[in-house]
């Protein structure tokens, strides 16, 4: 009964996305409303479909319903109840199934909320989104089929990835990817509905803004926190290890990122509007491409689903997506010209464009770097690694230009500034970055990159600071009130603005942590006895006791680790080996010291049988937290942004409007610029 009510929705939502898909364009060719009216409804009817195929699949893994394929695949009773509802998406079939969820959910969102507006593009990005849906409930209905019918049926199954199961922050991580992967479909679907109707003015880039930031914000959320479950579960103390599926879920984070830095120069100047299309066209390739990567078994990693015949499916709907995209641009290359110029090379416009293409080239070295190994491979028959060297090598030049972007960018006036303006807004802020570039070097900071990343984030920080702090004092003079009301006054009327000056920020931040941490970490593997110490970067390290122990789904090995400096006890740490029944290696949990200044991180590395003796991986790393904090501020700010209330997002208004007509001396101060 499971399978059959599982599988007849998956089967339900083929077709009503591909009937609704056929009427949703016939409403484009006709203008008919009504058309449009049930190309909406039969989103509706998908998003249904799917919340019933999920929850059916939800039901069959609470029940250990094993004659399921899937729960005989992932389930196993021994699992507990949270890892067993969060292995949906632990393999290839039910991570698909979750997919489809997604990507109905955010179709139905979509046509909703629009129901009223954009009435000539809406038909458009309707059909182009039951396409799309189309697409995944095609594989759910064929070669990912979660709902297969298993005889016998087996009393027990294996439980999900051990990897999956070590940590509760996997219940977190995929479903942020997923919702920022499955989300970039929604700018691509007006990028299309542009094109195919002709209205390439501001009316698509007015509505995708917000459309772009939020799948953006998941995926910003979802790569941090991969790179913190990393750090956490993994034990080799690192957070970004250029994995290919990692890589992966970077490359349309770039081109989102291009595109919403690109966006601002066609609102503003009516300019870039092939360049806008084509970033949104490559963002949701690359979305499928890492979607293949991941699920097509043609890479070996911690993150990919290596079963599965999906590849070739991808692969059509990939070159078909790209395809269409070109005939359509091809056809509409008449109404994409774009008149205006840059003005001055001080201008926003030239640091946005600086941005786009440092960003792009960023995005060709990332995707070249993970390629070329199975390019080799396939035309040669040679196997090849590139590893973090060369991304290392070739990525640091490219990320210390876009944080410097990063301040001078908001700095810059739109259309042109005069020497007046820009000597008054990075006079002092380049002071302070070489005064603080010398301070830094008799501190010790003799690596040269890591130098000139913080030389660099002083820099910004004071250019980001100078934005908020001129607008500030010229409302104080004019309206007479204090800083904090001033600073508040002008950030809720702006959200847009100053919240992408604190998602800024809050990249700077992680600058700073990642270089830092890169740099200076301190590493050492120590065998210790019951009651030995071991001193080590200024921490003394005695290993208390070594234990197993039995828990409902797993075994472990824990040992326990005091933790002093000088005198003085800190904490005591219990890092452990995890062994799962369905993997011949244990899995290890390191035990991480958190503090503002550095991460003491130990790892578990292996025990003598009779309990007498332990090694231990003991790590030293400087300012990591920072990388999760500026995370959360990059999250917070882009939020921030998007949130309702004086933003201008939806109706497309210039969000610095209020601080413009408040007072004349607030555009002196900020010279005319938003």
């Amino acid at each position: 009964m499971t399978n059959t009510v599982g599988y007849s929705a998956i089967v339900g939502a083929l077709v009503v996305s591909l009937v609704g898909a056929v009427i949703a364009f016939a409403a484009v060719r006709t203008g008919r409303s009504g058309l449009a009216a049930l190309g909406r409804r039969a989103s509706y009817v998908v998003f249904g479909l799917a919340c019933l195929a999920n929850l059916t699949m939800v039901y069959a893994l609470v029940t250990h319903d094993f004659s399921v394929g899937y729960v005989a695949q992932v389930g196993s009773r021994s699992t507990p109840m949270f890892y067993t509802v969060i292995s949906l998406w632990s393999s290839l079939d039910g991570s698909i199934l979750f997919w489809g969820l997604i990507i109905a959910g955010y179709t139905a969102a979509v046509v909703y909320i629009h129901r009223s507006r954009y009435r000539e593009l809406m038909p458009a990005v309707a059909g182009t989104l039951l396409v799309v849906n189309a697409f995944f409930w095609l594989l759910l209905a064929g070669p990912a089929n979660p709902f297969t019918q298993v005889f016998p049926v087996p009393a027990d199954g294996p439980g999900p990835n051990p990897l999956l199961q070590n940590h509760p922050f996997m219940g977190l991580h995929p479903p942020l990817l997923y919702l920022g992967y499955v989300g970039l479909a929604v700018p691509f679907a007006f990028g299309i509905a542009a094109l195919i109707t002709g209205k390439l003015g501001g009316d698509w880039i007015r509505a995708v803004r917000r459309w772009t930031m939020a799948p953006w914000i998941f995926l910003t959320c979802g790569i941090v926190a991969g790179a913190w479950w990393s750090y956490e579960v993994l034990g080799w103390g690192g957070y970004w290890a250029w994995d290919p599926v990692e890589n992966a879920s970077f490359l349309p984070w770039l081109t989102a990122t291009a595109f919403l830095h690109s966006i601002m120069v066609q609102e503003r100047r009516q300019t870039l509007k092939t360049w806008n299309i084509l970033l949104v066209v490559a963002t949701f390739l690359l979305t499928l491409f890492g979607t293949f990567l991941t699920r097509s078994g043609i890479l070996a990693s911690v993150h990919a689903f290596t079963e599965g015949l999906i590849g070739p499916f991808f692969l059509g709907f990939i070159t078909f997506v790209l395809l269409a995209s070109l005939v359509l641009l091809a056809w509409r290359t008449d109404e994409l010209k774009s008149e205006p110029t840059l003005d001055s090379v001080a201008s926003r416009e030239t640091a946005f464009l600086l941005n786009n293409l440092l960003l792009v080239a960023f995005t060709f070295t990332v995707l070249l770097g993970t390629m070329y190994p199975l390019i080799a491979e396939a035309v040669r028959g040679v196997k090849v690694s590139v590893g973090a060297p060369y991304f290392n090598r070739m990525s640091v030049p490219i990320s210390l230009a876009l944080v410097f972007l990063a301040g001078v960018g908001p700095a810059l006036p739109w259309r042109r500034g005069s020497p007046e303006l820009l000597s008054r807004k990075f006079v002092w802020p380049s002071a302070v970055a070489l005064l603080a570039g010398v301070g830094f070097w008799l501190l010790g900071a003799r690596d040269f990159w890591t130098w000139l990343t913080l030389v660099l984030a002083v820099l910004a920080v004071g250019l980001l600071w100078g934005e908020f702090w001129r607008p500030a004092r010229a409302r104080m003079q004019a309206q007479g009130e204090g800083m904090g009301r001033a600073l508040a006054s002008l950030t809720l009327k702006n959200r847009r603005r100053y919240g992408g000056y604190v998602v800024h920020l809050g990249i700077v931040v992680m600058a700073v942590g990642i270089a830092l941490s890169a740099t200076y970490r301190k590493e050492r593997e120590v065998t210790l006895a019951i009651g030995q110490s071991a001193e080590f970067a200024g921490y003394v390290v005695r290993l208390d006791s070594l234990y197993a122990g039995r828990e409902a789904h797993r075994d472990f090995v824990e040992a326990a680790f005091g933790i002093g400096k000088g005198s003085e006890q800190l904490a005591v740490l219990t890092p452990r080996l995890n062994y799962y029944p369905m993997s011949d290696q244990p899995i290890g949990t390191p035990h991480v010291r958190t503090r503002p200044h550095e991460d003491l991180y130990l790892s578990l590395m292996a025990y003598a049988r009779d309990g007498s003796t332990a090694t231990v991986n003991i790590i030293v790393n400087p300012m990591v937290v920072w990388i999760w904090i500026g995370g959360g501020i990059v999250a917070l700010g882009a939020l921030f942004a998007i949130s309702t209330v004086g933003t201008g997002g939806v109706t497309g208004r210039r969000p610095e409007i209020a601080v413009e007509r408040d007072a004349q001396p607030i555009r002196a101060a900020v010279g005319g610029s938003d």
